[in-house]
């Protein structure tokens, strides 16, 4: 498939922009902790931008990579997704960290096949989307087996378990089936079946539910599981309008844990203010709506649907995690993407990024 235009050259300086901004946060969030742990204030710097380097080159490869092969691997591509996070399960192959089985470790490099997943359950999805166009409103045909196959990728996600990535991929799932068409009511109902049995793995674990009661009452334990979220707030409370300054953020001091990872964008709000906070907002909002943009002019409904996916992957875990150290939803373990440390993240959100800018190229310019 031929290209009819130019890349959007618009989504990428605004997708390189966040990266720019995160290699300088991590850096900033991160010198202390990492001279304190590894002895060397540069580690998680010149990791991050060595993942920012891969993540570069497959971006460039993804943008002349013909997106009409994806279609044609999609079930390859999800079998593969499939059986990476079967094999995070698998003792002696999956790596454990922090009481959960996310990892891959292959060769001394270590990896998060659910990022992955997340990509790849897109892909299928654009295809299978595509191929039950004409039945997507059909309960037995369309929409049943599109559920099926999406909540085998969720279920193993959430065995690992990874709670928060999994409720992640159930609203991804839902909100294209929404797009494709499917009938609202059927959405409707799944989401009425899904929500028991979410509340029961909520009240089974004890952490889960903790981590409820800490985002409905944060003041009750301050410093107990309470404590990342007020911390938080501190951050964003001591910002300002124009914060801080950049570098003299206090609570990255040892008091707001993993400032690197999940809640970067409270160093954010703390360093570089509502100005800086909003800065980054305003540039979520740029990329979201170029990607949407991608989306409806194209006149391949694989095309359409893979790019509004790539967009929907990216913006609504920007909203999830912002939400969430902002203490609007409960607390999960889901980056800022292209911002915040992580190199599958990073490299998967550049893939995904790669496949948008090439889709981009087939967009009709109105």
């Amino acid at each position: 498939m031929k290209g009819r235009g130019r890349f959007d050259f618009v989504l990428l300086i605004v997708a390189l922009a966040l990266v720019g901004i995160g290699i300088v946060m991590v850096y900033s969030t991160s010198a202390i902790i990492a001279g304190d742990r590894f002895g060397d204030p540069y580690y998680f710097l010149k990791r991050q931008a060595l993942y920012a380097g891969v993540g570069f080159l497959l971006m460039i490869m993804m943008m002349f990579f013909p997106y009409g092969i994806l279609k044609r691997f999609a079930y390859p591509i999800f079998i593969l997704s499939v059986l990476l996070l079967i094999a995070v399960l698998i003792p002696g192959i999956g790596h454990r960290a922090g009481g959960s089985m996310r990892w891959l470790k292959i060769s001394g490099f270590t990896f998060q096949p659910s990022e992955f997943a997340k990509l790849g359950l897109i892909i299928f999805l654009a295809y299978f989307l595509t191929k039950k166009e004409d039945r997507i409103r059909s309960f037995s045909f369309g929409f049943l087996p599109t559920i099926l196959l999406s909540g085998l990728v969720i279920a193993l996600v959430l065995k690992e378990p990874d709670f928060g990535a999994a409720l992640f991929l159930t609203a991804m799932v839902f909100l294209l089936l929404f797009i494709s068409g499917a009938r609202v009511i059927y959405i409707a109902g799944a989401f009425l079946l899904a929500a028991p049995v979410a509340y029961v793995l909520l009240m089974n674990a004890e952490y889960r539910y903790k981590r409820l009661i800490s985002f409905i009452r944060p003041w009750e334990d301050p410093t107990g599981t309470s404590f990342q979220i007020i911390q938080s707030f501190l951050s964003f409370g001591s910002g300002g309008l124009f914060g801080l300054g950049l570098g003299e953020g206090r609570q990255k001091l040892f008091f707001l844990p993993a400032p690197h990872t999940d809640f970067i964008f409270s160093i954010i709000g703390e360093e570089l203010g509502l100005v800086g906070a909003m800065g980054v907002v305003l540039l979520f909002f740029i990329l979201a709506f170029r990607g949407i943009q991608i989306g409806i002019s194209i006149q391949d409904k694989f095309g359409s649907y893979l790019a509004l996916g790539i967009t929907l992957m990216i913006s609504l875990q920007a909203v999830i995690n912002m939400g969430v150290v902002l203490g609007l939803l409960p607390t999960k373990g889901l980056t800022l993407p292209f911002v915040s440390y992580g190199g599958t993240s990073l490299i998967a959100n550049f893939i995904g990024l790669g496949i948008l800018l090439h889709l981009s190229t087939h967009a009709e310019r109105r």
